[in-house]
C-alpha cells in the first residue's frame, strides 16, 4: 500500500462524489471532516453510522455516498462494526467474497457516542482488537438534541444543560475528558487528533493508518454553528484558532508512542478563540469574568509544559 505522505493541498484525491450534497449544518465542521477522511479511506468502505448528527446524512432511497452505511443506537456502534467485520472476514474465508474486494470497516460517532454513551461497546471492541477505524467528530456536546452538555464539553462552556447562573456563572464546571489517553490505555496501533482546517495532516494520518491492522481512532475537533453560536462561515478559520491557541492538539500515537504533527511557532493566547463564540460570551459580559479566562489559559498552558514543549 502506498502511504507516502502528502505534502499539498493540492495532492489529496478529488473525489467530491464520495460524498455530496447533504442535509447537515451550514458550516458543520464534522462533515468537512468527514469528507476528507472519505478522501483518504476510498469508496471501499463501509459505515457504521452511531446516532447522532449525522443521522440523516443517508435515508434510503436516497445517500450522497458512494459506500455502504448502516445505522445503529448510539451506544452500540463499536458492536455493529463487530458483526460487519466478522461477516466480511468469513466471506473472504469461504471464498465467497475476493480478498481484493474487502471493505474498511469505519465507526462514525459524535462526541456523545464517543465519550459517554458508546463507551463500554467502544472498550469491548479494543479489547477484543477489532480492526476498524474510529471517526468522532467533536462538536463538545449533544448537538442534535439542543447542544447538552457531554463528557466532551470544555470547562466554561455554555450548554443547554449548563447555563451560566449565580450558582454557575462559568457554565460548564466540569473539564473535558481526555478521550484520546482513555483510548491510549487499551494499547490499540494507532490514534490521532484531526482538524477540518489542516486538511493535509488529517489525510496522511488516515492514509498512514491503513499499514496497521487494529482499532485506529480520529478525533476531530468540528466547530458547530448553531451549538458554539458561530457564523457558518468562520468554522475553518475557528478550528485553525483552537490549534493556534493551543486548545486542540494535533497529535498521533502509534503503539502508544505519541508525537505532535504540528505545533504553532507562537501561541495565541485562548481568549482570541473563546472570544469568538457566543457560547463563551459570558465570560466576557455583562461582567469580564478575569479568574475563569485565566484558569482556561493555565490549563492549556499546563498541557503544553507536560508534553515539553
Amino acid at each position: 500500500m502506498d502511504i507516502t505522505p502528502v505534502k499539498s493541498i493540492k495532492d489529496i484525491p478529488s473525489e467530491e462524489n464520495l460524498l455530496s450534497g447533504t442535509p447537515a449544518c451550514a458550516g458543520c465542521g464534522g462533515l468537512l471532516t468527514l469528507r476528507h477522511c472519505l478522501k483518504a479511506l476510498g469508496e471501499n468502505t463501509v459505515i457504521v453510522n452511531a446516532a447522532g448528527c449525522f443521522t440523516l446524512l443517508s435515508i434510503y432511497p436516497f445517500t450522497p455516498f458512494m459506500s455502504s452505511w448502516l445505522y445503529t443506537a448510539m451506544a452500540c456502534a463499536p458492536a455493529g462494526a463487530q458483526g460487519v467485520r466478522d461477516a466480511l472476514d468469513i466471506l473472504i474465508k469461504k471464498g465467497r467474497l475476493d480478498s481484493e474486494e474487502d471493505l474498511k470497516v469505519v465507526v462514525l460517532t459524535g462526541d456523545g457516542a464517543a465519550y459517554d454513551i458508546g463507551l463500554a461497546s467502544t472498550s469491548g471492541a479494543l479489547y477484543r482488537n477489532l480492526d476498524f477505524y474510529y471517526i468522532c467528530y467533536d462538536n463538545e456536546a449533544y448537538g442534535n438534541t439542543g447542544f447538552q452538555w457531554s463528557g466532551a464539553t470544555p470547562f466554561a462552556s455554555k450548554t443547554g444543560t449548563t447555563p451560566p447562573g449565580k450558582t454557575a456563572p462559568t457554565g460548564t464546571l466540569t473539564n473535558k475528558k481526555n478521550l484520546f489517553e482513555i483510548w491510549r490505555s487499551h494499547k490499540p496501533p494507532y490514534l490521532a487528533t484531526i482538524s477540518p482546517a489542516y486538511p493535509v495532516d488529517l489525510y496522511n494520518k488516515v492514509k498512514k493508518a491503513e499499514q496497521y491492522k487494529g482499532p485506529k481512532l480520529f478525533i476531530a475537533l468540528s466547530p458547530c454553528p448553531p451549538g458554539w453560536a458561530t457564523d457558518p462561515s468562520h468554522s475553518v478559520n475557528l478550528a485553525k484558532l483552537a490549534v493556534d491557541t493551543g486548545i486542540w492538539a494535533l497529535k498521533e500515537a502509534v503503539h502508544g508512542d505519541v508525537k505532535h504533527t504540528l505545533i504553532p511557532r507562537k501561541f495565541k493566547p485562548v481568549e482570541n478563540y473563546l472570544k469568538e463564540q457566543g457560547r463563551f460570551a459570558h465570560l466576557f459580559k455583562p461582567v469580564r469574568q478575569e479568574e475563569t479566562i485565566k484558569k482556561i489559559q493555565e490549563m492549556v498552558d499546563g498541557y503544553w509544559k507536560e508534553v515539553g514543549i
